[in-house]
Formats: C-alpha cells, structure tokens, sequence
C-alpha cells in the first residue's frame, strides 16, 4: 500500500482467520529524504491516521517502535504526537533508517481487544482469558551496562509482579538495545545472566526470545534500554522453543542466554517470535565474514530452519527488522530482500551487531491459523 502523495509508503500485513480478531503489522517508512524532520514526521502520522480511517477502521495499536535518526533532537516532537494518536505502548529508539531518512514506524494493531495504559511505559491488553502486557523504554541506573540491565530486569520484575506474572513463567519476549555496543555488551549479558540465575532461568529451564542490539536512548548516559513482551494466562505447554540445532547451537554455549525462537500456541491460532538472527553455525562461529550477501543468505536460512521447527515458513511472517552495521550495504540488502520477500513489510536500520564480524542481524513475528481444542482461543 502506497500513500497517494508517494512521500511515504506502507508496508501492511493481515492475519485472518475466520474468529473476530485480526492481527495487522504496518511498516511506514518516508521515501523523501531531502524533507526536514518536521515534515517527515508530519507525513508519517497523516499516512498513519489514513490508513486506520480508511483501511484498518476495526485495528486497534497495543505497540508501535519509532526508530529515529537523532533521538535526542527529535523525542520531544515526537511524543507530544503520539501522545494524541497512538494510546499504547510507545517504544523509541535511535536507529537510523537505512534509507536515509529520519523516522520509520513499525506497529502492531489488533481487534476486538481492550487497551489500557498501567504506566507511562506499560500497557495491558485483555482479550478473553489472556492478558498481554507491552513495557517499553525501560532504563536502570548506575554507571555501567552490567549495573543498569540488572536494574532494569530488576524494575520490570517487579512492576509485573504486581500483574501476578513472573520473568520466567510468562515474559515471552525481550528487546535490548545497547549503546556503544562494541564495549557495552558484555556487561549486559554479565547483568541479565546474574539475573537470570536469580529466577532460575537456565540451560535445565529455558531462557526469553529477544534482541541485543546497538540502539540510543535521547539521554547518552543511558547504556541500556529495554522492552518487553509478557502474558498472563498461558499454560506452560502452550510455550515451546525453537533450537534448529543443526543450523545453530544453544547460545548458552558462548555464555549469552536466550532463545533463538518462541511459538504460543492458542486454539485459533500459533504467533512465532524469532529473535535476532546472524549468520552463525551450529559451533557458534560467524559464518562469511566480510561477505554481506553471504551472511545474508545464511542468515535467512537459520531463520528458515526455526520457522520449519515451529512448522512455519516466511509466509507466515508478518514483519521482519534488520540491523545493518554499515549503511553502505544498504542497497546490497535491500535489493536481496526486495527480491526474496517482496509481500512481507520489513524495515532496514544501522544498527551494529554484537560481534564486529556480524554485518547484519534479523529479527521476525508471525501467525498461522490452527484449531487446537485444548487451548483457549487468542
């Protein structure tokens, strides 16, 4: 779907099912980028409201991702708009779009569903037995990355405590995005590791689908930042993990912890989490460095691998985000990408890896339709 005035586009995706709740992913990205900020984000919301007027009337936003060029002179702008259009949970973060532009839009919106803001940066959405919570632009302190994602896993345990969930039982999903990434990874892993063994979450148990990635809050002293995806309701053999061991290994194995891909399975219908993914092997080596076609396509093909273990292809996809560690590949991955997926929204940002060696990094959620009588619906 493409905006009539061609500043900007959409990148739509729809899932149906026969039930009363749809699922809709819009990617919005702008096309000119010779325009300042103020018009392109001025242009975003205007193709933002139209498409929910005038295509989406019945979708409802419960989470939309802002990923900026210059978050520190842009956030205030920014919020004061999404304060009066988008009634949900909000997550920023400086992540320039690869085309060269200033903002891009990912939302999530669903139907038939109630929303309501528990806090500035928590919102819950309830639809029949489950309730959903979305936390966003979490941030810890002190004065390191170790410190500040203990703080932060720390302030979100118990801020969902007092939903009566658990880090363990029912947090599905976690983004982090990390400043300076090349010096302040390794204490977010040493941080949220620590923490994970407080809650025992460990190689007997399981671990949380999620992103560690270079991002930038508007405050430079904040190193971390984290959101975050919960729900209260599931029964534990409603949740499996994805491993895809003879593409990738346990991540434990190089000391980080975290599933490489999650599936819920509802009566209606099964959602897939695929966390950041790299062009790695089954001994957790980077594969194809240098090479960003290579890695790309093997990138794809672990990614692959975990959609056929949850019995789901790219066609289930429902939108896909790549981190780019040099803004010069952009045009080598956009063409693969427009080439290989030319239905499916996805969005390019500059945004390095965690292994120098990494030059691109991707993520991706999706739904399938299924009849499963011994689940409750979505």
């Amino acid at each position: 779907m493409n905006n009539k005035n061609t500043i900007s586009k959409i990148k739509s995706f729809v899932f149906k099912n026969n039930t009363d709740v749809q699922e809709y992913h819009l990617i919005i990205e702008i096309k000119n980028k010779h325009l300042t900020y103020q018009e392109q984000l001025q242009n975003l919301f205007e193709t933002f409201k139209e498409a929910l007027k005038e295509t989406y009337p019945n979708a409802i936003p419960v989470f939309a991702r802002f990923f900026l060029s210059d978050a520190c002179n842009q956030i205030n702008t920014l919020k004061e708009k999404t304060d009066r259009y988008i009634p949900c949970a909000i997550s920023y973060i400086q992540q320039s779009p690869a085309n060269g532009t200033k903002i891009a839009l990912w939302v999530y919106l669903i139907s038939k569903v109630k929303v309501t803001m528990l806090a500035p940066n928590i919102c819950k959405i309830h639809h029949g037995e489950y309730k959903h919570f979305f936390a966003v632009n979490m941030h810890g302190l002190g004065n390191n990355s170790e410190i500040q994602t203990k703080s932060i896993l720390q302030d979100y345990i118990h801020k969902i405590n007092k939903e009566k969930c658990t880090l363990k039982d029912d947090c599905i999903r976690t983004w982090f995005y990390i400043n300076d990434i090349d010096n302040n990874y390794a204490g977010m892993v040493k941080g949220r590791n620590k923490i994970f063994d407080e809650e025992d979450l460990t190689d007997n148990t399981h671990f949380i689908s999620s992103t560690g990635i270079g991002g930038q809050s508007a405050n430079p002293h904040e190193l971390i930042q984290m959101d975050a995806y919960s729900i209260k309701g599931l029964k534990k053999n409603q949740i499996k993990f994805l491993y895809a061991l003879h593409y990738l290994n346990r991540t434990s194995e190089y000391h980080v912890r975290f599933e490489r891909g999650t599936i819920i399975d509802y009566g209606d219908r099964r959602h897939v989490f695929i966390s950041g993914t790299a062009s790695i092997n089954n001994k957790g080596e980077i594969v194809y460095p240098e090479d960003i076609k290579k890695q790309t396509q093997r990138m794809w093909e672990n990614t692959e691998a975990l959609l056929l273990e949850a019995d789901m292809s790219f066609k289930n996809i429902g939108e896909i985000v790549v981190y780019l560690r040099d803004i010069a590949d952009y045009e080598i991955v956009n063409d693969l990408f427009r080439k290989r997926f030319p239905n499916i929204p996805y969005l390019i940002l500059k945004a390095p890896v965690c292994r120098p060696e990494w030059l691109i990094e991707m993520e991706c959620m999706g739904a399938k339709a299924q009849t499963n009588s011994k689940f409750n619906n979505f």
